[in-house]
C-alpha cells in the first residue's frame, strides 16, 4: 500500500497531466484505501509564456513541474500518450518535447508513470470515446460536484486522467 508520509488514509496520490508547450494542466487526486471513487486535491493549469522560445518554454516547464511536484508529492503520475493525425504531425513533434518534460520530472521525483490514451479517458468518463473537450469539462464539472466547469478544458483534462488513472488501480485493488 503505498502511503504519503504522515497520512494513514491516503492509499495513493495521482497528478494527472495534460501535455502542452502554451497552456500544461494539471489535476491531483488522492485515492483512500477502501474507496472506488478518488476525491479532488488541487487542479490548475501551467501557462508558458509563447511569446518565448521553445527552449525557453521547456526550461520554464521543468521549474513549474518541479515546483508541483514538491508541493503535491504524487507517487503516480498519469500523462496522455502522444499520438499523431496525419493532417497534424508537427503537433505530436512539439507535444512531445513538452511530455519529455514532465517525464523527466516525473522520473526525478520517482512517481510511477502510467500513459493513457485520449480515447480511454474520454471514454470512461462520457462513454464516448471522442468527446469534445466541452463535454469532459462538464462530466468533470458533474463527477467533483464542482461550481463551474473547469476551464480552460487542459485542466479537465488533466483532472479526467488522474481520475481514470485512480478509478483502474481502485479496481485493480479491489479485484486482486
Amino acid at each position: 500500500m503505498e502511503r504519503r508520509s504522515g497520512e494513514v488514509d491516503v492509499f495513493m496520490r495521482i497528478l494527472g497531466i495534460d501535455p502542452g508547450l502554451r497552456l500544461t494542466g494539471y489535476g491531483c487526486v488522492e485515492l483512500r484505501p477502501t474507496a472506488v471513487e478518488p476525491t479532488l486535491v488541487e487542479a490548475g493549469v501551467l501557462r508558458l509564456d509563447a511569446d518565448q522560445s521553445m527552449e525557453h518554454r521547456l526550461v520554464q516547464l521543468y521549474d513549474d513541474l518541479s515546483a508541483l511536484f514538491e508541493e503535491l508529492q504524487p507517487q503516480r503520475v498519469a500523462v496522455e500518450k502522444l499520438y499523431a493525425h496525419y493532417k497534424h504531425p508537427r503537433t505530436a513533434i512539439m507535444m512531445g518535447h513538452a511530455r519529455g518534460v514532465i517525464l523527466l520530472v516525473a522520473q526525478q521525483h520517482e512517481a510511477n508513470i502510467e500513459h493513457l490514451p485520449s480515447t480511454a479517458v474520454k471514454k470512461a468518463f462520457t462513454g464516448h470515446g471522442h468527446a469534445s473537450k466541452r463535454q469532459i469539462q462538464l462530466a468533470v464539472q458533474s463527477q467533483f460536484k464542482l461550481a463551474e466547469p473547469p476551464s480552460p478544458p487542459d485542466v479537465a483534462d488533466a483532472i479526467a486522467i488522474a481520475t481514470t488513472c485512480a478509478r483502474r488501480h481502485a479496481i485493480d485493488r479491489l479485484t486482486s
